[in-house]
Parts: C-alpha cells; structure tokens; sequence
C-alpha cells in the first residue's frame, strides 16, 4: 500500500505541469540562438522534463556540423541547460575547386571559389583533393600545421597570415607585417606553438625591428634589423 502510494505521488510529480520544460540554459554558443538550438536537439517547451533523453539531445547537436562539442543535462524543476562549444575556422587551404576552411580537429566547415579577406592564416604550399564540407582532413602536413595552431591562443591566430609547408623541412609561419617565423620540421609542437604565441604579443609592444626568428633550433634565434640576439 505504502509502495503504492509513493509510486502515485512520483508519477504524480512526474506529470505534473511543474516538470515541464519552461526554460533552455545556454553556455557558450555565440552564432547559435536557444530557439536554433532547441531546433537542432528536436526539443521543445512545453514537454515534460523527464520524457526528454540527454543522450539523445547530445547526439541531435553534434549531428550539426556547426558544433564541435556538446553536454546537455536536466535542472529540476524546468530547465534544460547546454553546454555548447562551435567550431570556428582555423586555417585555409587551397583545394580542387577553390579554398576550404578547417576547424582545430581537421574537419572542413566551409568551402569557397575566390580567397575571401579572413583574420585566420592560409597554409601554403599543398593543395587538397576530393575533400568537401564535412570532411576530415587527409594531408600530414596540413594536420601538423592545424596541430600547430591549435596549440595557440585564438586571440593571437590573427597575428598569422600565412604558413608556408612548400619546404616539409623548412617551414615558414609569416606575420601579418611578413616577418618570417622560421619552424624547420612541424615537431615538437607545443614548445613552438608557446615560442611563436610569446612572439606575436612581443611584437605587439616592442621596439625593435625584426628581420627573422628562427624556432628550428633547441635554442630560439631571433636575427634584429641592427643586430643578432639569441634567446629572448
């Protein structure tokens, strides 16, 4: 009888208008509205609470090509809250029929006839094959070079307007004002990664004038207008 009792009051709870859904929670989507995202999830308001599998929502998102990453869980007594990471461009490469944009994990989120003007860098030196939007990348190269970028604060990828892998074992980052950042082989890529970011805010307030860096080395290499320095 008791257990009856309970089960009744739970299912009671259970249907109740309190447990509906009422209010989305988003956490960092920017292109993305709720309405589009409640859209994409196949979810609406109005629905009870518990009806709506996390699981389920979690796969509608990432089935977008729009988002990268994606955690969805319950707030009693109405609420749905997301936790939503987008996929943004990293680098262009050129390709067969124009010029294709690649997200940090290699996969190619859009694709264009004519270079447009973008604050993200242009690998050079390759040039892709059979690959359209939504798929991965293919090229070692160019999975190093994104590897590289990755590793790099996006606030800073603006500073990049070119890598040159024409060279595998010479490769050549250039600045938005083309000084060149000499990688040699694309390996120990952290380390560069952290060298070129500290080199781009260096230039930001320095007051030398640089011919070259050089991170090629085990010890940085940076060759001054006026004169030759090593280290930092």
């Amino acid at each position: 009888f008791y257990l009856f009792c309970i089960g009744g009051v739970l299912a009671g709870l259970i249907y109740s208008p309190l447990f509906t859904f009422q209010q989305l929670v988003v956490h960092g989507s920017v292109q993305l509205d709720a309405e589009e995202l409640c859209e994409i999830a196949r979810i609406q308001y109005g629905e009870r609470l518990f009806a709506l599998k996390t699981d389920a929502m979690t796969a509608n998102l990432l089935h977008d090509l729009r988002i990268e990453s994606a955690v969805v869980r319950r707030q009693l007594p109405n609420k749905i809250e997301m936790e939503i990471v987008e996929r943004v461009p990293l680098a262009t490469v050129a390709c067969d029929y124009g010029y294709l944009d690649f997200d940090r994990q290699g996969k190619v989120i859009a694709g264009y006839r004519t270079l447009k003007g973008a604050d993200i860098p242009i690998i050079t030196g390759v040039k892709l094959h059979d690959l359209y939007i939504g798929d991965d990348n293919n090229d070692t190269q160019v999975a190093q070079v994104i590897s590289f970028l990755a590793h790099i604060d996006p606030t800073d990828i603006g500073g990049i307007s070119e890598v040159s892998v024409a060279d595998p074992d010479a490769v050549v980052a250039y600045t938005k004002t083309a000084l060149p950042i000499r990688l040699g082989k694309i390996t120990g890529i952290p380390d560069k990664s952290a060298l070129t970011q500290d080199f781009l805010r260096d230039q930001k307030t320095t007051r030398h004038t640089v011919e070259y860096v050089d991170f090629s080395y085990d010890a940085p290499f940076i060759k001054l207008a006026d004169k030759t320095a090593e280290g930092k």
